[in-house]
């Protein structure tokens, strides 16, 4: 049985579990009707197989597709549906799902999958043993796992990103753009409450403060493989997330994430 909750932008619609789920997924989701529900299936097959009591969260932001509608008729038990009526960017709406969730761990993931559900289980061993309170996925530490690349200009563009990131912002990890992040819920919630980007540069900002706060960050190799349809356009959305970096440069100097 589902409930439904109404709030400012956006539509809910709520699982009826009782007991805290072990896991949150967080789905973005923008124009997504060409496969979201097939991840989504994939999503709940997985999880239904596995012990753990789970949610999932899909945060549609503003899709003028069928998107919504296919979500609707997912009938997926566990799921929960918030719907913003307009496009805020993929930062803000995976912002709004983190925030929403209930689980012990919150993982976030790309619609498309790009990672495979089932790597979950090797993020959520790595939380677990190694008491970490992020564990993010990469593609840079071993690309043995990448099945399918990007355009040689894409990894080379991703490659020059990070290069950035370690410069202005000091993190030293090796692929900080994956769609596929584990976070502790209450340890990480405070970096979400603080997020301020809400375009497609926000995971060096999440990862920043992160660190900042001083929480455990771990970094594992993760199989993935390219997805056509991406709602990024390299050069475009380059151009702002270098400007995020600075921004985020920025608001470091100048106190306000103190």
């Amino acid at each position: 049985m589902r409930a439904s909750e109404t709030s400012t932008g956006s539509r809910s619609i709520a699982t009826a579990q009782h007991s805290q789920p072990t896991v949150s997924i967080v789905v973005p989701a923008f124009n997504e009707a060409g496969r979201i529900g097939d991840s989504l299936k994939k999503i709940d097959e997985f999880m239904r197989g596995s012990s753990l009591a789970y949610e999932v969260i899909v945060v549609d932001d503003g899709s003028t597709d069928e998107t919504c509608t296919i979500i609707d008729r997912s009938g997926i038990k566990a799921l929960r549906f918030i719907r913003n009526g307009r496009n805020h960017g993929k930062g803000y709406t995976v912002r709004q799902g983190v925030l929403a969730a209930a689980g012990k761990y919150v993982l976030f993931t790309d619609a498309d999958l790009s990672a495979p559900i089932g790597e979950l289980t090797k993020l959520l061993d790595v939380a677990l043993n190694e008491d970490a309170d992020v564990v993010i996925g990469s593609r840079a530490i071993d690309r043995r796992y990448i099945e399918k690349h990007q355009s040689r200009f894409r990894e080379v563009g991703g490659i020059a990103f990070n290069l950035m990131v370690r410069s202005f912002l000091g993190l030293r990890l090796y692929d900080t753009q994956c769609g596929f992040k584990l976070f502790h819920r209450q340890r990480s919630r405070r970096i979400f409450e603080r997020l301020t980007t809400h375009g497609f540069g926000f995971d060096p900002e999440v990862l920043f403060l992160a660190k900042r706060q001083g929480l455990r960050i771990r970094e594992v190799p993760v199989h993935w493989s390219h997805s056509e349809g991406s709602e990024v356009r390299f050069l475009r959305h380059a151009t702002v997330m270098f400007m995020d970096l600075v921004r985020i440069r920025w608001n470091m100097l100048t106190g306000k994430y103190s």
